[in-house]
């Protein structure tokens, strides 16, 4: 088994549908993507190396030094799986696209560290 990062992507287009939603639309919604996120979570408990969770605000840190920047990224999750196929097609179908505003889930194995 291998395990993998999930990314979960949400761009500025797919907030601002979210924004144009009434408060009891919201509401509603996050209700039902909760049980729906909380769902599938208990299905794939055996696979979860890590729960993750949302991810907040962002700094770049470079040779020049640090600064605040904006991305895509909105949460994340570790899980196992034999393939990148295989991981891959457990989030067919995710919460995170069908109920909230994102727009897509990024996909990468967690490569060991070289030795030395």
């Amino acid at each position: 088994m291998k395990n993998f990062m999930a990314i979960y992507i949400g761009t500025p287009d797919s907030m601002e549908k979210w924004k144009h939603l009434s408060e009891d639309e919201k509401q509603q919604r996050m209700q039902e993507g909760m049980l729906a996120w909380h769902g599938w979570m208990d299905k794939h408990s055996d696979i979860l190396v890590e729960a993750g969770g949302p991810l907040g605000k962002t700094k770049r840190i470079d040779p020049t030094g640090i600064s605040d920047i904006r991305n895509n990224m909105t949460g994340y999750t570790i899980i196992r799986a034999e393939s990148h196929e295989a991981a891959a097609k457990l989030f067919e179908g995710h919460p995170h696209f069908s109920i909230f505003p994102g727009d897509s889930v990024e996909l990468m194995e967690c490569m060991p560290i070289p030795t030395m």
